[in-house]
């Protein structure tokens, strides 16, 4: 795996959201509800918007701008008008760091 550190596991709060750049790519590493650190896509797929800034319920982030939510886990939207899922990254903690691998998008 050729995680990089994206942020520290303070750096997130509980439903909530944070923008880091890796590699070029724009990743939103979120903690839901539960406290689980997941890392997507940050762009959203139908309107180009940092879905960082959107809003975290339960297992999924809601874009702000147009309400498409999608599954941290798979990166699927639940709802229209978005119908293009985002990458989702390996996530491991170590200590406090966030690695993220985001050579390695998870296949689902």
């Amino acid at each position: 795996m050729t995680a990089q550190r994206a942020c520290g596991v303070g750096d997130v709060a509980v439903s909530s959201a944070v923008r880091v750049e890796l590699d070029g790519v724009a990743i939103a590493i979120v903690k839901d509800s539960a406290g689980d650190i997941h890392a997507i896509g940050d762009t959203c797929t139908h309107g180009e918007i940092s879905l960082s800034e959107g809003f975290v319920e339960d297992d999924a982030i809601e874009c702000w701008a147009h309400g498409s939510q999608f599954e941290l886990r798979t990166g699927k939207p639940k709802n229209l008008p978005a119908y293009e899922p985002v990458p989702v990254f390996p996530v491991t903690i170590d200590g406090d760091d966030v690695l993220v691998d985001v050579q390695n998008p998870v296949k689902l």
